[in-house]
């Protein structure tokens, strides 16, 4: 070697350190999928069916197919969770570092092809989460491909293993990382194990430690045991029915008999019926049961939310009405692949900061809720109201105004206050508790007869919400009623197992003869 020949000081040590970003990209890559996992395990509700039964693209059929088999589901749940546990402690502590980054890309590879993101158009707005072709799962796929090349063997369990004190001759350090024949790169004899050689075989090992310490800070220092058995519980009394231990079974998606037809408000498709969020935030609006808003917030944990949605998309409802308070939630759910959009009723006291916040979170249309609406009207507040609809409209979203008194519709409209639609209360009021008592939590409109009389004429889109009555009403009855009397679109709360039949309500509804006055506005 010549003397002015450069010392490559990274090996002088029989390591190289230029593999240590390789190996912090392998840990924080390893950290994800180890997260993914807890998250799970910590989540005995927690099923890939509702994510499987409403993939899309050109390997949605199989998805569907997995996703509604009641024998493979449980199988593809322990896989899918033992996989993220394995490859995420393979990559973070460094063992098996390369079968570890392929079962990593087999699993980011279904991911992908699940919800792949070709060329529909964005129906979040410009926010985070809009891709073409190119999304997370595709860029972490692609940097385990790097990591399976360049496995950063030096740094990692694995290296300790393999080391041996030799027999006579030098130590010898372990060849720089390449793509083909890494494994065969390593010498069987590669030296005492030395302090050096130690820090960097564990350098995953305090990781690990970290993530511990993280989790249990984020989700309390809870018994595993108690959880998972709390959850075999939980998963028994969801599918048997009291001593006879019936098996309860709900519509299956196999029983869909079409697509929901859409609508447009404004440059906004919406599926004629929209899913109600109020049972997923816990109002409830249960009459004199004080417990029920409790006992819906308990069933709505967020997986059972997650997997309502998947069956709301996959039976063609594009669009959730909820409140500004499960923004994080619908944008947590857009994270794991889910597309449904969301229209933001911004209920609460500053009307102003809850709109800009919904724009913030994605929102694909704004309204006044309707109590608050109600509220500003009586106080005579029209310019915030104008103020609110301005705020919409200036983030080129549809603003529309809500109402459960009629009264407050038609002062809006007296003073010019004319928005992109309307959502305003409509069903009858023959179910027994129909009472007009203001200590009563059941009548939301009054006087249908005028409601209907009076939306006629207006030529905005009209989204009519508490059809049921908060499930006084049968849907078959309430469906027809709103649609013939000019809704363009209802508003119906759904457990997960009413989706498909009311699907195939509204369906019926709208494939059959209307008799309907007015003209759809949408």
């Amino acid at each position: 070697m010549s003397q002015d020949a450069p010392v490559n000081t990274a090996k002088t040590s029989g390591m190289d350190y230029r593999e240590l970003p390789l190996a912090l990209l392998r840990i924080i890559i390893g950290w994800h999928f180890l997260y993914e996992a807890w998250a799970k395990l910590t989540h005995p509700g927690w099923t890939a069916a509702g994510y499987l039964k409403s993939a899309t693209g050109p390997l949605s059929g199989l998805f569907h197919w997995l996703g509604s088999s009641a024998n493979l589901v449980p199988i593809i749940n322990q896989l899918n969770v033992w996989g993220l546990l394995l490859v995420g402690l393979g990559l973070m502590l460094g063992i098996l570092i390369r079968p570890a980054a392929l079962g990593g890309i087999a699993l980011l590879a279904l991911y992908y092809f699940a919800y792949p993101p070709l060329f529909a158009p964005m129906i979040n707005g410009a926010s985070e989460g809009n891709y073409l072709i190119v999304n997370k799962n595709l860029v972490e796929l692609f940097a385990l491909v790097v990591i399976w090349a360049f496995p950063a063997l030096s740094f990692g369990i694995g290296s300790l293993m393999a080391r041996k004190k030799t027999v006579g001759g030098p130590v010898v350090a372990p060849a720089p990382s390449s793509p083909k024949g890494m494994d065969e790169a390593v010498p069987a004899y590669l030296g005492p194990v030395t302090r050096r050689w130690m820090v960097t075989g564990l350098v995953g090992v305090p990781f690990v430690g970290g993530f511990l310490l993280a989790v249990l800070k984020k989700h309390g220092w809870k018994s595993f045991e108690e959880v998972q058995l709390v959850g075999r519980a939980g998963k028994q009394d969801a599918y048997t029915a009291s001593a006879t231990m019936k098996t309860f079974q709900f519509t299956s998606r196999a029983d869909l008999k079409g697509r929901l037809p859409y609508g447009k408000i404004g440059n906004v498709a919406m599926s004629r019926m929209i899913l109600g969020g109020n049972l997923m935030g816990g109002w409830a609006h249960a009459r004199d049961l004080i417990y029920v808003s409790k006992l819906v917030r308990a069933y709505h944990h967020r997986d059972k939310i997650f997997e309502t949605l998947s069956i709301a998309e996959s039976c063609g409802v594009n669009t959730i009405l909820t409140n500004p308070l499960l923004c994080n939630v619908i944008n947590d759910y857009w994270r794991n692949g889910g597309r449904i959009q969301f229209i933001s009723d911004c209920g609460g006291k500053d009307v102003l900061a809850l709109i800009q916040k919904s724009i913030d979170q994605g929102a694909c249309a704004c309204y006044i809720q309707g109590g608050v609406a109600d509220r500003l009207v009586e106080e005579k507040k029209f310019d915030l109201i104008a103020q609110s609809l301005e705020l919409v409209r200036k983030n080129k979203l549809p603003a529309g105004i809500g109402a459960h008194k009629l009264m407050t519709v038609k002062e809006c409209v007296d003073r010019g206050l004319r928005p992109d639609f309307w959502m305003k209360t409509l069903h009858r009021v023959d179910y027994w508790s129909a009472k007009t008592l203001p200590e009563n939590d059941n009548i939301w409109c009054e006087t249908p007869e005028d409601t209907v009389a009076y939306m006629h004429n207006l030529k905005e889109p009209w989204i009519a919400f508490k059809t049921l009555a908060a499930g006084a009403i049968d849907p078959k009855v309430g469906f027809q009623f709103a649609f013939e009397n000019g809704a363009d679109f209802i508003c119906v709360g759904m457990y997960d197992f009413q989706i498909v039949d009311d699907v195939n309500l509204a369906w019926n509804v709208l494939n059959n003869k209307l008799v309907r006055r007015r003209e759809w506005c949408a």
